[in-house]
Order: structure tokens, then sequence, then C-alpha cells
């Protein structure tokens, strides 16, 4: 029988000498959980995905190995975390919980698409990996597409207009007065990136219908908050695309989300797996974007964890904003590992029961240093834990079981179709085929003129009583088909009508 009582407004993640916990109205204070490969990293993820939806509150977590997916059904009863709820006090009890898949590739769950132009300049060059010079003329391309009305959709457009960048001297010539020095050579360099990732298979990831972030922010029928998994087992292959896709997911959770507040409890809590990828190489105006969503994402409700192996994978301006911690075992065999642990001990506020640096490296699996945000917002003291078990199984689902759970999927049949809708490709396309048009009109009025002039362009005709087997055109006739041929284009019909007036003034005369 269960003995641990737990505080109202709270979850529960595991026991020292009294239960930790996180308390929801701080849990938008955002978070980490550390730890070496193989300490339990993601099992408390699992754990804290669970018990966030049984308060109700959304989740979105990234599933890097495809364990995260067992979430959908009920645990196995394995006998050490049967025993580990005994001595934390709970009664060991499976359970399911409401998940929809997610995945860019649209193999192993719904397909989440963006455009261009939600992606943005900033966000588009990191993927890129651009220069400045490039990220420059990226930025005057989406700055002429917006003021031109063109819209940037997918990478097909992307690449249209990269070429019409390329070869339109007269386009360069223009932005050049304006914006500065365009070179075939660059948009060549930005083409061959766009090579790149579209081999990486990205052409997947931008289109239509785009997500619709609000769809990551529901409950089940039993107010169960909705666990969204993203498979990102195939995604990690293109780690940059990985930590670019979750980069501009919270952008667009910053821009979308109206200002809340701190409320009672988050409206979604993102979890950020392997976040190391996301700051590995990242330039200074990346850095900045990212510590200013984290910084202001809190006021819309959305709490953020990272998940990483070691603290100092984090920027220290965005390690200051990370109030709830968890951190599992760290292992001292080189001089950066003893850093990283002196580091994480270093965050938390110290037991004086125990010595912080030395719990790290001693820590069993399953067991963590917790310290969580209590009170006005203040960290509580640093204490050993044993980390509460999962209820739903720790595992991958079989393809059977994660079929069953798309098919009955509240967002089944909204993105899984692609849609094409007009935009930069198809409106450039539309304005070759008019200047040829004008083109084509435009060489029809001036063979008419010539032909009065006697030197006609028009293509022979033959027939009984012709001089040579040719028929001329009759004065009416050429009026009539330089009319019609003229009346397509507010050009065309101001000539036509002059062309009327002379000729038929001279006829009448005559």
């Amino acid at each position: 029988m269960a003995t641990l009582t737990v505080p109202d407004g709270t979850i529960l993640l595991g026991k020292s000498v009294k239960p930790e916990v996180l308390t929801l109205k701080l849990a938008n204070r955002h978070g980490l959980v550390t730890g070496a490969t193989g300490t339990g990293k993601t099992v408390t993820l699992q754990t804290m995905a669970e018990e966030l939806s049984k308060k109700g509150v959304p989740v979105f977590a990234a599933d890097i190995k495809g364990d995260l997916s067992g979430i959908a059904a009920p645990g196995k009863g394995e006998p050490h975390f049967v025993k580990r709820c005994q001595e934390i006090g709970i009664d060991y009890a499976p359970d399911l919980y409401p998940v929809t898949f997610w995945d860019l590739f649209g193999e192993q769950g719904h397909p989440i698409r963006t455009t261009i132009a939600e992606m943005g300049p900033l966000l588009l060059s990191r993927l890129l990996q651009l220069n400045e010079v490039q990220e420059g003329v990226l930025n005057i391309l989406f700055r002429y597409c917006d003021e031109q009305k063109l819209l940037l959709l997918d990478l097909k457009d992307l690449r249209a207009m990269l070429a019409e960048f390329g070869s339109n001297k007269e386009l360069q010539a223009e932005l050049l007065a304006t914006y500065g020095n365009i070179t075939p050579q660059t948009v060549g360099a930005i083409q061959r990136q766009l090579l790149v990732l579209e081999n990486q298979g990205a052409e997947k990831f931008f289109g239509e219908p785009a997500l619709d972030i609000l769809d990551l922010i529901k409950t089940d029928a039993r107010g169960r908050g909705m666990v969204n998994i993203l498979a990102a087992d195939k995604l990690m292959e293109s780690p940059r695309l990985y930590a670019t896709f979750l980069l501009w997911l919270l952008s667009e959770l910053f821009q979308e989300l109206p200002e809340v507040g701190d409320l009672d409890k988050p409206k979604l809590v993102f979890f950020f797996d392997e976040a190391h990828l996301l700051f590995n190489d990242a330039p200074k105006a990346l850095l900045t974007k990212i510590e200013q969503v984290v910084r202001l994402i809190r006021s819309k409700g959305v709490g953020v964890y990272f998940v990483t192996q070691n603290p100092l994978d984090v920027p220290e301006t965005v390690l200051a904003q990370l109030g709830n911690r968890v951190q599992h075992a760290l292992r001292a065999f080189t001089p950066r590992d003893q850093k990283a642990v002196k580091a994480a001990a270093e965050t938390f506020r110290q037991n004086p029961k125990f010595k912080t640096e030395e719990a790290i490296t001693q820590l069993a699996v399953g067991e963590a240093l917790i310290s969580m945000l209590e009170g006005k917002g203040t960290p509580s003291m640093v204490e050993r834990t044993f980390i509460k078990p999962p209820m739903g199984r720790v595992g991958p689902l079989a393809p059977i079981e994660r079929a069953a759970v798309l098919n009955s999927s509240p967002m089944k049949g909204a993105y899984d179709e692609r849609v094409d809708n007009e935009s930069a490709y198809e409106m450039l396309q539309k304005r070759v085929e008019d200047k040829a048009a004008q083109q084509a009109e435009g060489g029809g009025i001036m063979d008419t003129i010539g032909g009065w002039l006697g030197g006609s362009a028009e293509k022979p005709k033959t027939g009984p009583g012709s001089r040579g087997g040719r028929v001329p055109p009759s004065m009416a006739e050429k009026v009539i088909t330089s009319a019609a041929r003229s009346a397509a284009t507010s050009v065309g019909r101001q000539i036509g009508t002059a062309i009327f007036r002379s000729v038929l003034g001279g006829i009448l005369k005559g």
C-alpha cells in the first residue's frame, strides 16, 4: 500500500529523505537533466512526462532511440521497478498515456512541416551552414520576396529564387543600388548547400500544410495532457537539421502563444534531448536568439528542459535560467570530465550532509541529485534521490502497436497529405510565360507593320491565280489580325487603336 503523500500542485519525481517534487506553478522556470550515458536520463524524462500528462500538462519530446514510444503502452511490471516503488512508498500501477507520434519524414508519425518563410533567414542560414556573406544574400532574398509578395513555401521556391538572383542581371543591378552586390558565385555556394540539405531529406520538412502549433497543446477525453513524441532516430543522422528544427519549434511557440504570465501549471513542457547539438558551433547571433527565447518563453506558459550528458554543453547565459535540476552520475576520467563534475556541483544549493562533487560520481543507475525551485522560486537544497519508475512501458513499441496509435490519433488526416499551393516557383513561371506571350504579341504587330512597308514576314500563302503561288493578305485582314493579336495587353490595345485610326482614316480619305 502507498504511504507517500505528495503535496497538491506538484508531481512526484522520487524520494530522498522526503518526497522530491516539481511544483507545477514553477515548472515553466525551465530545467536541466544531465548525466552520463546509461545512468537513467531517458527513464527520468519518461517519468516526468507521465506525471505531467496526468496533471493535464501536454508534453513535447524527441525520441532519440525509439525507447520513449513505450509510454503509449502499460508497463510490464519489471521486478526492479516494483521494488523501487516499494522503497519510495508508492504502488506500482501500470498505465498508458495519450500519445501523438510525429516524424519529419512522415514514416513513424504524422508529418511535421513548416514553410521556408516561417523558418526565416537566420535559422535557414544555420541549417545551410552559410557564412556571413551568404547569410546576407539570403536576407536580401527574403526581403525581396516579401516586398514582391512572392511566397516562399518549399525548397523549390527557394531554388527558383536563387536561380533568379544568380542569372537575372537586371535584378542584380536593381538590388545593388539598395542592398549591395550579389554575385553568381555566392548564389552558387548557397545552391550547393541547398543540395546537401535536400540530400538529407529536408524537402519533406518544408511545405504545406504547415504545423499548427496549437495541435501540440491538447488533452484527451480524460483531461490528460497529450504526450507529443517526435521520432528522431533517423533525424539524428542529420544532427544540424534536428537541432534547427527543435529551435524553430521553440521559436514558433514563442511567437504564436499569447502572454499568460505564471499559471498554476504550464501550457506545455518541452524536452530538448541531445541539447549539445543546439549549441555546437552556433554563431553569436543564434546563441543570442536561443537565450532570448528561453528567457521569454516562460511568460507564454512553456517550460523548456534541456537533456544532455554534460552541464558544460549548455552556455552559462542559458544555464543560469534553468532552475529545476536533475543530475545523474558523471564520470571523472579526464580533465574535462573533472571540470564538468565540479561545474555541476557548484550549480546546486549545497547540502551539509554530503559533498556534492563526490556524490555525483557515486550515484547508482536510477539515482540522481535533485534540486527543484520552491516557495518564491528559490532552489531547494540538493538531495540524493531515488527516481520514481515510469508506469508506462520502458522500451519501444512494436510497429503494429505504433500503427494502432497512429490509426486512432486525433491528428489523423490533418497533415498526412502534402498540398502544393501557388508560391514563388509558380509565380516566377507565370512571369516567364507572360513575358514570352507579350514578346510573341509584339512580334506579330511588327510583322504586320513590316508588311505595310513592303517587308511583310507573313508566311507565304499559295493558291490559284497567285503570282509565284503567293497571295498577299488584304489590308482589312492585316488590320483585323493586328487588332486581335494586340488585344491581349493594355499596351497592345493602345497600339491597336492607333493602327485602326490611322489606317482606316487613310482608307476613308482615299
